[in-house]
């Protein structure tokens, strides 16, 4: 892909629908004077171009090139503030944001009185919607006019609020923590994958336990479990105890179904809560409860009253079509998947601004196992080859490891011996050199490495040695997820019993069914 320039107000101008587009030209002429403003000529501009051209713009005529900075970022503020009257982004936390910025400008008219009656409403609704951090605000502004204007009307008015802002502050406080925790976990997820010895699980466990604060789940409201749970799960996929993933997930899920109201308000945790919720049903392989989740999910997403911007429209392109190829892969029906391949090329190429190269790299790995388990490995390489190929990104190591080693089987199951030794000594240092050399991964290595000296009445009994080899680290703490990757023993038992890989992973889906 070309390394196209970015600019930020461009992309903001792109971005934008056309309602959104209307919306703001009937801002900008509110007034008339406004009609033939600079930044409206420089709106227009930009909505025409196809990509940032700078060249363009000063060509046009708009503005010389000492104010162009000046007059982009008064263009920049001027969408936002339109967007920010747009009724489809007046959610509860944009209102009382808004109920916040009038109270303050009625202190300062020294209109006392009217701004503690505006707070104290706007802080009733914070604190009803678990949105402390803005409640805590409310209550700081409240004492500071208490200082200046002393109501009569509610005896110990002082200690009310003092006692507010004590309760809400440590409910803060435990919240960024946990959330810090949360983030920290997820950083050492996306950087290095699954613990892989014992000195990874220790440390990871170590890191948790101290960073853990000390807490009484009855004291705790929805925001704050919900942080908890995230920290609970970050660190059960990170130390590969998936029924523990499932239970924090199921909480995290749960949690959202018990205050309905959160999922309208909190529409992006609702959405990760039930990808990870899915991510752990597919490790455990519970394929009918997977099912039920996704088509759940999917049904409330496509519901009316489901908030819908760009945001939530990428995060659910990205979830529901991720798990939906692992349906495909938990079922074994490959064939039936790959509908979802122009959908999801078409979905990446919309969302790009959106979605991060890490996780259409996940993409692009997914559809790869998608093809080579129709059997058709050349497309199955085509994919795998974007991610090799990706030398700009510092994605989850492991990912990179399993899309090489796909790669050397998928040469192999195409016929491509004259590419696979020069593979093999790439794969291997790659390996070496990100320090991830496991077991399952070295058998295979060896195993592909010596196929050049196997005759063909015994290599029957060479994939034989090679599945009775890697059997052993089906459930292995730290072996066993080269098999989240790549269902290898499936494709062992397809060369054994001369039988297709989907048919044999569909009948282990059947005897699995639950």
């Amino acid at each position: 892909m070309t390394n196209v320039h970015k600019d930020a107000l461009f992309v903001l101008i792109k971005a934008l629908s056309k309602s959104e587009k209307r919306q703001f030209k009937l801002y900008v002429g509110r007034l008339g004077v406004n009609a033939e403003a600079k930044f409206l000529a420089l709106f227009n501009l930009l909505d025409k171009l196809k990509t940032y051209d700078e060249s363009a713009i000063l060509a046009s005529g708009i503005v010389k090139k000492t104010q162009l900075s000046n007059l982009k970022a008064h263009l920049y503020k001027q969408i936002l503030v339109s967007l920010r009257l747009n009724p489809g982004n007046q959610n509860i936390r944009v209102q009382i944001r808004e109920q916040l910025d009038f109270a303050t400008i009625l202190y300062q008219k020294g209109l006392y009185k009217q701004s503690l009656k505006i707070l104290d409403k706007a802080k009733g609704i914070a604190i009803e919607n678990e949105e402390k951090n803005i409640a805590y605000e409310i209550v700081e502004l409240e004492k500071i006019i208490e200082t200046q204007y002393i109501t009569r009307s509610i005896p110990d008015r002082a200690d009310e609020l003092a006692l507010q802002a004590k309760e809400l502050s440590e409910f803060n406080v435990i919240t960024s923590k946990l959330s810090n925790l949360s983030l920290q976990l997820y950083g050492m997820m996306l950087k290095v994958g699954y613990v892989r010895n014992d000195e990874d699980y220790q440390k990871v466990t170590r890191y948790f336990e101290m960073h853990l604060p000390e807490y009484h789940l009855e004291d705790f409201g929805f925001r704050e479990k919900l942080w908890l749970y995230k920290a609970h799960l970050w660190y059960s996929l990170l130390v590969q105890d998936f029924l523990s993933s499932y239970k924090y997930a199921s909480k995290w899920v749960d949690l959202f179904y018990e205050n309905e109201a959160m999922i309208f308000l909190n529409p992006v945790f609702f959405l990760k809560g039930n990808h990870y919720l899915l991510e752990s049903l597919f490790f455990v392989k519970y394929s009918t409860l997977f099912r039920a989740t996704l088509d759940k999910l999917e049904t409330i997403v496509n519901t009316p009253e489901f908030p819908n911007n760009d945001n939530i429209g990428s995060l659910a392109f990205l979830y529901i079509n991720s798990n939906k190829l692992n349906l495909h892969f938990l079922e074994g029906t490959f064939e039936k998947g790959l509908y979802l391949v122009k959908i999801i090329e078409y979905g990446i190429v919309k969302h790009r601004d959106r979605i991060d190269q890490h996780h259409i790299m996940i993409f692009y790995y997914k559809i790869a196992c998608l093809y080579f388990g129709v059997g058709d490995n050349k497309t199955c390489i085509t994919y795998l080859k974007k991610i090799i190929d990706n030398k700009s990104l510092k994605m989850r190591e492991d990912l990179m490891c399993f899309a090489r080693v796909l790669s050397l089987v998928a040469h192999y199951e195409a016929g491509m011996d004259y590419h696979l030794e020069v593979q093999l000594k790439s794969t291997y240092k790659f390996l070496l050199k990100m320090n991830d050399l496991h077991q399952v991964q070295k058998e295979m290595i060896k195993f592909l490495r010596k196929l050049g000296d196997i005759y063909p009445h015994e290599l029957k009994g060479e994939f034989q040695k090679l599945y009775d080899e890697l059997k052993k680290y089906e459930d292995h703490p730290y072996e066993k997820r080269a098999f989240l990757y790549l269902d290898i023993l499936s494709w062992l038992e397809s060369h054994l019993q001369n039988r297709p890989v989907s048919e044999v992973i569909r009948e282990k889906a059947l005897t699995l069914t639950r």
